[in-house]
């Protein structure tokens, strides 16, 4: 059985986010910033469905890491569709202003 390993701001969080106060800022594109929570996401998921498909097929795997990785997915998932959402939302406003 695997151990659970520790959740840390760092393995949560994009990188810029956790930069101690005062360093400078990378000077990260909005692109890729998206485009790195695009892939974070998309890895979760292929991570659950992996363990998934050990769990379904006799694999040597904890039922509860399983459920673990499917919510860990599940979330990073549903974060992403609100930031989305909201991208979506700015731009409708910004598009109904006049000018």
């Amino acid at each position: 059985m695997k151990p659970i390993h520790n959740i840390s701001p760092q393995t949560i969080l994009p990188s810029h986010l956790t930069r101690p106060a005062g360093t400078s800022p990378s000077h990260e594109s909005f692109t890729n910033l998206f485009m790195e929570g695009f892939s974070r996401v998309n890895e979760m998921q292929q991570q659950a469905n992996r363990a998934v498909e050990q769990l379904q097929t006799g694999g040597e795997v904890n039922p509860s890491e399983v459920l673990i990785a499917v919510q860990k997915a599940d979330v990073e998932f549903k974060l992403m569709m609100q930031v989305r959402n909201k991208m979506l939302q700015a731009y409708q406003e910004i598009k109904d202003i006049r000018i």
